[in-house]
């Protein structure tokens, strides 16, 4: 239990649902549409949409999501990809030609498919209770009548304002300067966007006068997108993947999200008597960080789309866990990492809902790096992702550009289980960082007991490429003991990544965690 004369938060607890998101705002509309009838896929898919003014330059219509639901009833997970993919005319080719090593993030090029519009159409339709008109209406609401910025939001604004291109500047930064805590924002653009697709589906979004508006932004700046590329999208069930972690199963999306990568870790963590260590100690934040770089190179080298990988299997397998952690020097820092195709970013969205029938969903919504690509169509202010920032343009590479293929996702999200039974949706944001977030958060549910909110409040540091950054949750003492093992540390400069779980206990009731690094909250009832 966290020592209650210090700051912190405890965690909710409540009976008959929760949402745990990064904003009040979404949060409570997921519960009033559990109190409304809807279920946990409802409640998720309306916080999430939400959150695109709350945090639009994290998530919005422009971007992908990926979701793991348990439905009610069973302890079944299933995985839903609502990533998009290159479209037709992609050429790597064209980059490599203009001198680049890795896609650009504002280009064209870096533009796949949008896929979470279609995402939550056909998740709805699987598992769904209520109509999407219901679904959408909180935030319809919202993006009309506009929201209050919060104070990470703010934060994060002030260091993207600079970079808009005049077109977003006009949708997303109404008051001509980065916004202060308080500021109203509106996206009145957006809204009829949404009421198109609460009135027509999501064709609204990928046929007709929308799909232009983002067309066009895009073959402005010399994109080779056709409005075809729209038309063709479509998501896709898939299977979950998942790996045990001292009697604690870790289920994970699928390639092409990096969920492979969380599993390798956890798998090395677990050749560790990690349980034995200071937590917030630097034995545990060495062995962390280099097992962080060795399974982040397997992630560099073999994470793909799902029709193009011939590694997963290898990344899984135990015996691979196994010799990467025998590599790990346990008094000196030797692991290596080159930087992989996308750049570090800490920029996503998540949200989780537990409800009365103990449907969990774990959803994940992002546009990438922050306001993704800056490209923003003129009309309705779709601003969009910039995915495709996400491949590799090494000729030959799995994970290389190619029309019609889906790029190496960060965003991932999670469930844990325990004999059999789903126990904790939950998920860690951050960008590259949410691997290590996952098996991180996984340790220090199962290795030191903690509950959500003291397992998301537990300082984090991240091995990003040759650097290793640390927050200043850490002790003075802990960062010289790291630096004297020959790491390179640094600090962030911003809160490394956000977290939300939800954890189902047998006593009927539900307990949840809102990480501290982001303005939301669990909310229950």
């Amino acid at each position: 239990m966290r020592d209650l004369q210090l700051p912190g938060r405890s965690p909710v607890w409540a009976e008959h649902g929760v949402c745990a998101t990064s904003s009040p705002i979404a949060a409570e509309a997921a519960v009033q549409m559990l109190k409304d009838g809807g279920n946990a896929l409802d409640a998720a898919i309306a916080g999430a949409v939400l959150l695109g003014v709350t945090e639009p330059h994290m998530c919005g219509l422009g971007g992908d999501c990926f979701a793991l639901i348990s439905p009610a009833g069973t302890d079944d997970i299933h995985a839903f990809n609502g990533s998009g993919r290159a479209v037709a005319k992609a050429d790597p080719q064209v980059l490599r030609d203009q001198g680049h090593a890795t896609v650009p993030l504002t280009d064209p090029l870096a533009v796949t498919v949008p896929g979470a519009v279609d995402g939550f159409f056909r998740m709805n339709a699987l598992w769904g209770r209520k109509g999407m008109d219901e679904v959408l209406a909180p935030a319809i609401r919202y993006f009309d009548q506009g929201v209050a910025m919060a104070s990470r939001v703010t934060a994060d604004y002030a260091q993207l304002a600079d970079k808009m291109t005049d077109t977003a500047r006009r949708h997303f930064l109404p008051w001509g300067r980065a916004p202060k805590p308080g500021d109203r924002l509106a996206m009145p653009g957006q809204a009829e966007v949404l009421r198109r697709l609460a009135k027509d589906g999501a064709k609204a979004f990928y046929e007709g006068e929308v799909a232009e508006d983002i067309i066009d932004a895009l073959k402005k700046l010399g994109g080779p997108h056709e409005l075809d590329d729209l038309a063709q999208h479509a998501g896709m069930q898939t299977d979950p993947i998942h790996g045990d972690y001292h009697g604690t199963e870790l289920w994970e999306h699928p390639p092409n999200g990096q969920g492979a990568t969380a599993i390798l870790l956890a798998n090395m963590l677990a050749q560790f008597d990690i349980a034995a260590m200071d937590p917030r100690g630097a034995e545990r934040a060495h062995i962390e960080a280099e097992a962080t770089r060795l399974a982040y190179d397997a992630r560099n080298r073999f994470v793909a789309d799902p029709d193009h990988m011939t590694q997963l299997d290898y990344m899984l397998d135990l015996d691979t866990a196994r010799k990467l952690a025998a590599l790990i020097d346990r008094k000196k820092a030797t692991a290596t990492l080159i930087q992989g195709a996308e750049a570090v970013h800490k920029d996503t969205v998540y949200i989780t809902v537990v409800d009365r029938d103990r449907m969990s969903v774990s959803l994940i919504y992002s546009v990438f790096h922050g306001f993704g690509s800056g490209i923003c169509s003129d009309k309705f202010g779709i601003m969009l992702q910039n995915r495709g920032a996400g491949f590799s343009l090494t000729p030959g590479h799995e994970n290389e550009m190619a029309p019609g293929k889906r790029p190496m996702h960060t965003i991932i999200p999670g469930m844990l289980k325990q004999g059999g039974k789903v126990i904790m949706p939950f998920g860690v944001m951050g960008g590259a960082y949410q691997a290590t977030g996952h098996a991180r958060f996984l340790s220090n549910i199962v290795d030191f007991g903690m509950d959500p909110q003291e397992a998301m409040d537990c300082p984090r540091l991240f091995a990003e490429g040759d650097t290793l950054t640390v927050e200043r949750g850490y002790a003075p003492e802990v960062r010289q003991a790291l630096a004297d093992m020959g790491h390179k540390v640094e600090d962030p400069g911003t809160p490394i990544g956000g977290s939300q779980a939800i954890r189902i206990h047998d006593n009927g009731f539900l307990e949840a965690g809102s990480d501290h690094r982001k303005d939301g909250c669990a909310i229950g009832y």
